[in-house]
């Protein structure tokens, strides 16, 4: 039994990567100047203000006309990682399946699942006439408390890039384009279009790059997206280091480069940065890589040969999916399969979700429970999902008031999944109760007089604002209280877009993390309560006991600042310090720093028990890792086995995570699982007088395979006799 290989998704070789970049480079000394500076700078194809949709696009994030003459399409783009959005509802009745969170993604640990759930994206996307998706969400979570971190995969830069990778390639094995994004470290949405991510080279290498370079490799996006903030004081759209030393320089990166919706600065300093593409224009001050960047290339400060590059960038990832290929017929909406489709996010949501706390077996509740009582704020109508350009609108949702960005409500969405249904339909019991909460002394009335409490906590995240604090909203942790206090089988099940503070955790007797958890939630959610679903989550993130563990307690205050493109700009930039953790992101700053978490990253429970033992790793150009594996309990379930490594002797070598995999296991079954680890984790970045690399040093390597972060499960030391250097 073997893991994926970091490198067996990559779809193209040199050769081929060449001969796709000479035919797009054909089809560019055919174009007119008026044909090429049309795909450089496009509105979104929504009505914005006075202006109206643009003619012949379907209604989505952007437009870019066609070239019917050499056969090139018109480029429809669309948002983005957990399905087809439908901002503003620009195409009427249009709808689309929700997946779960990419949280809750990366809380399975399963590349398969991520493959699947970007191809159910890519084949909406393409059923619906689009070819370009706005996805592939690889931040790392540095901020807890970011309105966006629902969007993104982990806090560690492997998992992030390895599912976030398999993802993107699942997108784009349908014939469409996926971008990855927002390249890199934007961490926070408060003030987004004012902060300045502010960390050494060293930092961003063995952290947030890696994650991104992963991601790259392994799913060879069409497009690269930088986000709205500064990097090291300058924009990330126009970050000559990011795009062209390191992105298009160091790792040959073939495709273009996109900005975020009004995020393009200039016009001479973003194209010789390495900027292709300004998106969304007409939420920026003006149109730079218009007229502007024509004139500039006519007075000789921007080359010609640039232009030429920036089209052909974009031609080469057109053709490396096959959009050339496509019949125009395609273009025309065609049927999808929504049951199907439902059961991919069903299943999604099933090995999401995180069993936490489990005391006196609690869970799977007994089908003797008799009288059931879920409380929760539309808990009989759906789940949350997170809001924004990637919040998903599945036919039958609830739309309640949310929040404003730039200038244009943003609605609080419930997406259909009648919890209270599918646990009357799951149980056997003679009476399941609901009541929405709001009524404290009600709802422990109620408590009381049950035999099992199922309360759905909620806390809803946006883009464009982060949460304030970890803490739940409103009166739910009082509620969560008085209703523990009235029965002690009570149940937490948390729709979360991130980690939140538990001050009941002591006082319930079972705690779920189901994220933001999707179309399929109300079977996925009701099966782990009642034991059809074993549950095999584990957090991609860190559980802080108190945001005073945090390395930046302090928030930002949205008073103060400016959080969205398009917007008058209020204060000055703001410096974020992520020198302070570093490299040392979310479990590797506990660890550090030795505070002890509410719940370590990696942490989750199942209704079984597994142990791992006899680990060996084999160190050479490849490190392989093989640790044998046992159900030793009474049930099948899945087993996620994590592999972690820290120097030995050396204080700054925190562990940290170097492989996964994800292992189905029969009760009482052994297995020897196999998997590679990724060099870049043993090693440390060094910056050199002309070029830095990454050096694994000799020295001692302890090498865990374990079940969470903290779990020593099984060890062994990997002497390493001499340095060895990887090109970064």
């Amino acid at each position: 039994m073997k893991s994926t290989p970091l490198n067996s998704l990559h779809p193209t070789s040199s050769a081929d990567a060449q001969a796709l970049r000479a035919q797009a480079q054909r089809l560019v000394a055919e174009m007119s100047e008026d044909e090429k500076f049309s795909w450089l700078s496009g509105p979104m194809a929504i009505p914005v203000g006075d202006t109206p949709k643009p003619e012949g696009a379907i209604g989505s994030a952007a437009y870019y006309p066609g070239i019917p003459r050499l056969g090139i399409p018109a480029m429809q783009q669309a948002d983005a990682s957990l399905g087809i959005s439908n901002i503003g509802n620009v195409r009427p009745g249009d709808h689309a399946t929700g997946l779960p969170s990419s949280l809750a993604l990366g809380a399975s640990f399963n590349t398969r699942l991520a493959y699947e759930s970007g191809a159910l994206v890519g084949r909406e996307a393409r059923a619906k006439g689009f070819n370009v998706q706005l996805a592939g969400g690889i931040n790392l979570v540095r901020e807890p408390r970011c309105g966006r971190n629902f969007e993104y995969v982990s806090e560690d830069p492997v998992l992030s890039g390895v599912m976030g990778g398999h993802s993107v390639a699942g997108i784009q094995a349908q014939g469409v384009v996926s971008t990855v994004k927002h390249f890199i470290a934007n961490g926070q949405e408060t003030g987004r279009v004012m902060v300045s991510s502010n960390l050494s080279e060293p930092a961003m290498r063995e952290s947030d790059l890696l994650a991104f370079q992963i991601a790259i490799e392994l799913g060879s996006p069409g497009a690269v997206m930088p986000g709205y903030n500064l990097i090291n004081g300058d924009y990330a759209s126009e970050n000559d280091f990011l795009l062209n030393h390191v992105l298009k320089g160091q790792w040959r990166y073939p495709g273009w480069v996109m900005s975020d919706w009004g995020a393009t600065h200039s016009t001479v300093k973003a194209a010789l940065a390495g900027l292709d593409v300004q998106s969304g224009a007409n939420l920026d001050d003006q149109q730079y890589f218009g007229q502007a960047l024509r004139d500039a290339v006519k007075d000789g400060r921007v080359p010609q040969s640039r232009i030429d590059d920036m089209v052909t960038r974009i031609l080469t990832s057109l053709l490396a999916v096959g959009i050339l290929d496509q019949d125009a017929t395609e273009s025309k909406p065609q049927p999808i399969d929504f049951s199907a489709h439902k059961l991919i996010a069903q299943r999604q949501a099933e090995e999401g979700i995180v069993l936490l706390k489990n005391d006196a077996g609690r869970l799977p509740i007994l089908q003797k429970r008799k009288r059931i009582l879920v409380i929760g704020e539309h808990a009989d109508h759906g789940v949350l999902c997170g809001g924004g350009s990637s919040a998903v609108t599945p036919l039958g949702s609830l739309k309640k008031e949310g929040t404003t960005i730039m200038g244009v409500g943003v609605d609080k969405v419930y997406q259909p999944a009648p919890l209270v249904t599918a646990i009357a339909e799951e149980s056997s019991a003679q009476e399941v109760s609901f009541i929405d909460g709001s009524d404290i002394d009600l709802a422990a009335f109620e408590a009381g007089r049950s035999d099992v409490v199922i309360v759905f906590a909620q806390e809803w995240r946006s883009e464009g604002l982060d949460a304030v604090g970890l803490g739940l909203p409103g009166n739910q942790d009082a509620l969560i209280s008085a209703v523990a206090a009235a029965n002690s089988v009570t149940v937490v099940a948390i729709q979360s877009g991130g980690p939140v503070l538990m001050p009941w955790k002591d006082e319930v007797g079972a705690i779920l993390a189901v994220w933001y958890p999707g179309s399929g939630a109300a079977a996925a959610i009701a099966g782990v309560l009642f034991g059809r679903v074993n549950p095999s989550g584990h957090l991609p993130l860190t559980f802080p006991a108190s945001e005073a563990q945090l390395p930046r307690p302090e928030q930002i205050d949205p008073e103060t600042t400016t959080s969205n493109p398009g917007m008058p700009r209020k204060g000055g930039i703001i410096p974020i310090d992520y020198d302070i953790e570093g490299s040392d992101v979310g479990y590797r700053w506990f660890e550090r720093e030795q505070l002890k978490p509410l719940f370590p990253f990696g942490f989750g429970l199942s209704y079984t028990q597994y142990e791992i033992s006899s680990l060996n790793v084999a160190y050479g150009d490849q490190i392989k890792a093989s640790v044998q594996v046992m159900n030793s309990g009474k049930r099948a379930g899945k087993l996620v086995v994590q592999c972690y490594v820290a120097k030995l002797g050396d204080s700054g070598f925190v562990r940290r995570l170097a492989g996964f995999v994800k292992v189905d296991l029969e009760a009482g079954q052994h297995s020897i699982v196999e998997l590679e680890l990724e060099p870049q984790v043993f090693a440390r970045y060094e910056e050199g007088p002309a070029e830095g690399c990454f050096k694994i040093g000799k020295g001692t390597y302890r090498v865990w395979a374990a079940q969470h972060a903290e779990a020593e499960d099984s060890y062994t030391d990997v002497v390493v006799q001499q340095d060895r250097l990887i090109a970064p």
